[in-house]
């Protein structure tokens, strides 16, 4: 019975990471229930960050609340009470029964459950530096200090999520050197090399670097394995995000799992681990 929690091939194991804490096509984001669940199991569980006007953060996706939730309005504008009171909008875009959660909700969530060996949730910051106060830093280390082993924060911005951690030793931290510049600038210098030397020095106690898909394959096609350089600076590499388990996302996954990724995002592990059971040949 598949679980979405992973796959193994020719002696290798790839995490299937649950995107904004999915586990299978048509999960709403984020949801409490799903969350307890894939730190019960021992799943790679991800939710995105956003600062709040109230000093921390929502376990929220866009810069914006109207798409997600029933809220409207910056997130950074919101106060913790406002925000609070609102309710996530499934993907049709109709209200659901869902509460928004700020980051110490979450935490709290998952006080005295079961969390598996193995478990580790990825808090996906989606703020710079230059805008984190105090009162989140704050928020931030008093809301993960009691479970901060169980979980990574990555972000693009290797200052803010250096300042994040600073106070909290047990909590793991990651990096995602890819935006839409770096990308476009790669694609132009093929400098692979570069961009894996540039990654290290920008976040040297990071664990965990997380690759746009398109990028890892994109050199590869160059002859150059992205995810074996990293693999030689000792870091683990994350592939994101592949939408579905429709046939051509299926066919990434066997390309990256062939050149030995650690984990695959996606919005659908389940499906995915499915028929990569079907494609590529079972694990003993």
């Amino acid at each position: 019975m598949s679980d979405g929690i992973a796959y193994v091939a020719n002696g290798h194991r790839t995490l299937l990471k649950w995107h904004r804490a999915r586990r299978q096509a048509g999960d709403l984001a984020f949801t409490g229930e799903r969350l307890l669940e894939g730190m019960a199991l021992g799943a790679s569980v991800e939710v995105d960050l956003r600062k709040h006007a109230s000093g921390g953060f929502a376990v929220l996706h866009d810069a914006t609340l109207d798409r997600e939730t029933t809220g409207c309005g910056p997130v950074s504008l919101a106060t913790a009470e406002t925000l609070r009171s609102l309710f996530l909008r499934d993907g049709a875009g109709a209200p659901t029964s869902h509460p928004l959660m700020l980051l110490e909700d979450l935490t709290a969530l998952l006080a005295g459950k079961p969390i598996a060996e193995g478990a580790r949730l990825q808090l996906d910051l989606k703020e710079n530096s230059a805008i984190l106060t105090e009162a989140d830093l704050r928020a931030f280390t008093m809301a993960l200090r009691p479970l901060a082993r169980h979980f990574i924060l990555s972000g693009g911005d290797a200052e803010a999520v250096d300042r994040l951690s600073r106070d909290l030793p047990a909590l793991q931290i990651g990096y995602d050197p890819c935006n839409n510049e770096s990308l476009a600038a790669i694609e132009t210098s093929k400098d692979f090399s570069g961009l894996v030397r540039d990654a290290l020095d920008a976040s040297p106690s990071a664990s965990t670097i997380y690759l746009e898909h398109r990028l890892v394959l994109f050199a590869a096609d160059r002859g150059f394995d992205l995810i074996g350089a990293f693999h030689q600076g000792g870091r683990h590499i994350d592939a994101y995000t592949l939408r579905t388990a429709e046939p051509d996302d299926v066919a990434i996954a066997c390309r990256l799992i062939a050149l030995k990724v650690d984990q695959i995002t996606t919005d659908d592990p389940i499906g995915l681990e499915i028929r990569l059971h079907e494609i590529l040949v079972r694990p003993a």
